[in-house]
């Protein structure tokens, strides 16, 4: 099963700009994956087991990297076309 995950983070620090490009990095690192990036959120789309697996192991990497943080998720069933944009 495809799944669309939208995720957004919000690390409670000011040097937040750092933490979040790491995350995004360390995210699109991940084979088998589809990574769009806008200005208040990162859209996954993938197999559903796959981008969960991916994102405890990212989440987890940057509690135990940064410390505190807040991450905010929606989770669509099916694969978005990641490449739409409205006009």
């Amino acid at each position: 099963m495809q799944t669309t995950i939208e995720i957004s983070n919000y690390p409670l620090t000011e040097a937040y700009e750092e933490q979040i490009l790491d995350f995004i990095e360390r995210v699109r690192s991940h084979a088998g994956i589809q990574v769009k990036v806008n200005a208040t959120s990162t859209h996954i789309t993938g197999a559903f087991d796959m981008v969960f697996e991916l994102l405890q192991q990212e989440i987890r990497s940057s509690y135990e990297k940064y410390g505190q943080m807040i991450f905010v998720i929606k989770v669509l069933k099916g694969a978005l076309d990641l490449n739409f944009e409205l006009k």
